[in-house]
């Protein structure tokens, strides 16, 4: 299926806004299954269980996301929490993948 949606600004009613929002929704959750294949990608290739955790990454791939949010007139504080639970999430998936492929 295909999805037919208007951008934001062409919206003229409610069912068009939640029409798109539920695209979008699809679309980041495909986005999220391609970012969490990374996580898997990663947990093969770290030789140590030390690696998972990188609080510099961390820091940084945050940090990108806030001044992104910022540069897009986004709530940037507010992106910014989003991306630290969807890092500390990203990270806690690695762990339990790591352990799986070494069990």
């Amino acid at each position: 299926m295909t999805d037919t949606f208007k951008q934001p600004d062409a919206c003229t009613d409610m069912g068009e806004v939640r029409a798109g929002v539920d695209a979008t929704d699809r679309e980041l959750m495909a986005l999220l299954a391609r970012r969490f294949g990374y996580m898997r990608a990663a947990a093969r290739i770290k030789a140590s269980r030390d690696a998972v955790r990188d609080e510099r990454r961390k820091a940084a791939v945050v940090s990108a996301a806030v001044a992104d949010a910022a540069a897009r007139g986004l709530p940037a504080e507010a992106i910014g929490d989003i991306w630290d639970r969807l890092v500390e999430t990203s990270i806690a998936y690695e762990f339990e993948e790591w352990d799986r492929l070494r069990s």
